[in-house]
């Protein structure tokens, strides 16, 4: 965690700190699915199957042709059912947020931060990218806390707030972002397909929130999603002033 020193006359400064959790694990892209069932990968042979005892555990195929492992400098083969799919999935991230400026308790004002996450895979279906609070509300400072943005069912595409109020809240933006977070280039969230810069703000939660899906592998590249934090307080808000701090986790997941 940061800490930013600030002078007397400016009463509250926020720092925002980002916990990033990269997953690796071995998935793979269902070959056909149903509402009652998923088949990850198929395969055609004329025998075997899953056994065990208290001695052993055996999974075979009998009838497969040209299977096994093969690669070079430009390829990598896994051919066969019982090769399957590894997948391969990264997440990094620029870090921990330090909110700017500090806001002023007679004006009051907004303070803005953001953090990029770049996810590298080769699944063929892609990726999720997820956001969860740690606090509820997330913004906190000792017992004293700011409230999550709350514009209901669809992001808010312009930020307000009144002389009263004083919200944290959070915007994606990125070529892969869903489209709850997508606009009309208008002032509407949830519609169309425009990424407008600043627009469409939500609040965090404790239950993890989706907010950008790759749909297919995007490595060596990766794709990047850049969010956006701001806090906003009127005057006549009565915050207490100090040090605020939201603890984010940012999960990735193969498809």
């Amino acid at each position: 965690m940061k800490s930013l020193s600030f002078l007397q006359s400016s009463w509250q400064s926020l720092v925002l700190t980002v916990l990033v959790l990269a997953l690796l694990n071995i998935a793979s892209a269902q070959v056909r699915s149903s509402t009652n069932y998923q088949l990850q990968s198929d395969s055609i042979n004329v025998g075997g199957g899953f056994s065990s005892s208290t001695s052993y555990i055996q999974e075979s195929t009998v009838g497969e042709t040209a299977t096994g492992l093969s690669a070079s400098a430009s390829y990598s083969l896994r051919a066969g059912y019982q090769q399957m799919q590894e997948v391969f999935l990264s997440l990094a991230s620029t870090g921990n947020v330090v909110m700017s400026p500090n806001i002023s308790g007679l004006t009051g004002g907004l303070s803005n931060g953001q953090s990029t996450f770049t996810v590298t895979t080769d699944s063929p279906a892609g990726y999720q990218l997820l956001v969860a609070a740690e606090g509820d509300p997330a913004m906190q400072s000792g017992a004293n806390s700011i409230a999550d943005y709350d514009p209901g069912a669809t992001p808010s595409f312009f930020f307000t707030y009144g002389a009263a109020d004083a919200f944290f809240g959070f915007s994606p933006e990125g070529v892969d972002i869903v489209q709850l977070f997508m606009d009309d280039g208008g002032g509407n969230c949830n519609v169309s397909a425009i990424d407008t810069a600043n627009a469409c703000w939500d609040g965090l939660a404790n239950t993890s929130q989706l907010i950008a899906e790759g749909s297919g592998a995007n490595h060596p590249n990766g794709a990047t999603t850049t969010v956006k934090f701001r806090t906003g307080v009127g005057g006549a808000a009565g915050v207490v002033a100090g040090v605020y701090v939201a603890t984010t986790t940012v999960t990735a997941l193969p498809l």
